[in-house]
């Protein structure tokens, strides 16, 4: 009845009077709630004598709180009114929470997390409102029970840590070396500093070409890279071919495909000369020695596959002359040393390797990467070798001391190629960020980042001339390089060494690029698919691919 005396209206067949009433009972739960809260806040706020105002309505902090009552003022506190503040902490530490927690509006969601944190899903006179409230209270006590089991964890281990950093003597370690890797620490260097004075003097020769000479061979470069078209395609095998490399005397190629069998192959007719067989799974490297096809018997290639082998091979036979055995997990990319005495390995157990090549023997086993290693390859000089993988760091090594003297970093993804400029100071990085770096030794920093592709970069190769297989004559100052002899095209090939480089990527294109200025001058699409390999012939007449499609194909000027 009100207090009106008006008889009240009832509804047979609804629980409306019920719900009213559960309302009000709601309403006076809280107000008596919020009553006892705030007497409590008073109660502290009289016991800190005075250091906070308790003006009505004036804004409270709870840290302000929290740092009146100290150790000295708990101990005034009878054990009530320390539970009592305790509690009243605690719940507004729990409302804190309780507020950051989403719960979700719809009835069917909320029940559904009710049920998982084994809570009953409906209880007598509960409504949807009341039900998000339960839960949104039983998240907010979980996260507390939580976060203080979390901060009693991480003392124990922060206990465990201290503990352990006291017994612990840090210092630095060194591994004893063999006395065949110090034999080959020795010849490398004597060897690099005779190749690095050859390459100082070779730079200086190519400096006394007039600026008007190396400005019309610079335009002749890019009319000719512009001109590059398809000349050759091949389907190599029943698998995708994976890796690609031009012979010293670019005159046959090798390819190896996810079968394992490696194919060499005549150029521009594109006929298989032998077929190499000894892998039984992916070939991830190939490799040539510098000195391949001079004496009968020596090591011609090398290779490495996913079965965790590296063979050597002679041209002339069709079964390993040669067993490369250390790594344990797949060897995706080999090296030769400049010298051809020894070569290099990157594998997927998160290593690199120096072998020597006359005696099989494992000279250097390195770790320093975080992942996978994927690439590997020697400077000019051969006094320092670059890897990289799957961490995206690039890291560069000095043979002669053995020694990590810079790291290459700023790829997003992985690194899954990298080559050397025949200047000897600069190294392009391909990654799966879709970008190719150029790191400048010199500053150890990036000095150039080009969006190469639209997709993973998966190879980078320079041009390197080779002089060795052609005669190279010396540059006077009065010689005419705009020529048309044969004496003149080695020079113009002399001083486009280093001058250009291509990129291969997983969309289906060859990129072809002008060093120093770095521009995008020609992309050769004819792959269906990924490409995985690029190389380049030491004579600057073609350029080389393989892809997903199982093909190889050879791309070259118009007038070749």
């Amino acid at each position: 009845m009100s207090n009106s005396g008006k008889k009240e209206r009832i509804h047979f067949g609804t629980l409306e009077k019920e719900a009213v009433a559960h309302a009000k009972r709601k309403r006076e739960e809280e107000e008596e709630h919020d009553a006892m809260s705030t007497t409590v806040v008073d109660n502290l706020l009289d016991i800190s004598e005075g250091a906070v105002s308790a003006r009505p309505g004036a804004h409270i902090d709870l840290d302000q709180i929290d740092e009146v009552m100290g150790d000295d003022e708990e101990l005034m506190l009878t054990d009530d009114a320390l539970a009592t503040r305790r509690r009243a902490m605690a719940e507004f530490d729990r409302k804190r929470i309780a507020r950051t927690i989403a719960i979700p509006t719809n009835d069917a969601h909320v029940k559904d997390a009710l049920r998982q944190n084994e809570q009953p899903i409906c209880l007598f006179g509960e409504d949807a409102g009341d039900r998000r409230d339960r839960l949104r209270y039983i998240l907010s006590k979980i996260a507390i029970e939580r976060r203080d089991a979390g901060s009693e964890q991480q003392e124990i281990e922060d206990e465990d840590m201290k503990s352990d950093d006291e017994d612990e003597v840090q210092e630095v370690f060194y591994t004893e070396g063999s006395e065949a890797l110090l034999q080959a620490r020795q010849n490398i260097a004597k060897q690099s500093l005779a190749r690095a004075e050859q390459r100082i003097e070779r730079q200086r020769e190519d400096c006394k070409v007039d600026l008007a000479s190396v400005r019309r061979l610079r335009q002749n470069l890019v009319a000719q890279l512009t001109n590059y078209t398809i000349v050759g395609s091949q389907v190599g095998d029943d698998r995708p071919l994976s890796r690609i490399a031009f012979a010293p005397n670019s005159r046959q190629v090798l390819a190896g495909s996810w079968s394992g069998a490696i194919k060499l192959w005549d150029i521009p007719g594109c006929k298989m000369a032998r077929l190499f067989r000894g892998h039984t799974d992916r070939v991830g490297g190939l490799s040539f020695n510098p000195r391949a096809g001079q004496s009968k018997g020596c090591v011609d290639f090398a290779s490495g596959a996913s079965d965790n082998e590296i063979f050597l091979w002679s041209l002339e036979k069709d079964t390993p002359v040669g067993n490369l055995k250390g790594h344990q997990s797949r060897v995706v990319h080999v090296d030769h040393h400049p010298s051809g005495d020894y070569l290099g390995s990157a594998s997927y157990d998160g290593s690199w390797r120096l072998w020597d090549i006359a005696t099989e023997q494992e000279l250097l086993l390195q770790e320093g990467h975080s992942r996978e290693v994927f690439a590997l390859r020697f400077q000019c000089d051969g006094s320092l070798v670059a890897t990289a993988g799957l961490d995206g760091i690039g890291r560069i090594w000095d043979l002669r001391s053995g020694r990590s003297i810079a790291e290459l970093e700023g790829h997003a993804k992985e690194i899954f190629g990298l080559d050397w400029s025949p200047n000897g100071y600069q190294l392009a990085t391909g990654s799966a960020d879709n970008t190719v770096r150029i790191f400048d030794l010199r500053k150890i920093a990036s000095v150039q980042q080009i969006p190469a592709h639209k997709s993973m970069v998966t190879d980078v190769r320079f041009f390197h001339y080779d002089s060795t297989q052609s005669s190279e004559p010396r540059i006077s100052e009065d010689m005419d390089t705009s020529g048309d002899g044969n004496e003149d095209m080695s020079v113009h090939k002399r001083l486009c060494d280093g001058q250009y480089m291509a990129t291969a990527s997983n969309d289906g294109l060859i990129n072809v690029w002008t060093a120093g200025d770095w521009k995008l001058q020609k992309s050769l699409a004819g792959h269906v698919g990924k490409v995985l390999s690029v190389d380049i012939s030491r004579d600057g007449s073609y350029i080389a691919s393989t892809g997903f499609d199982k093909t190889f194909k050879l791309w070259a000027a118009d007038e070749i």
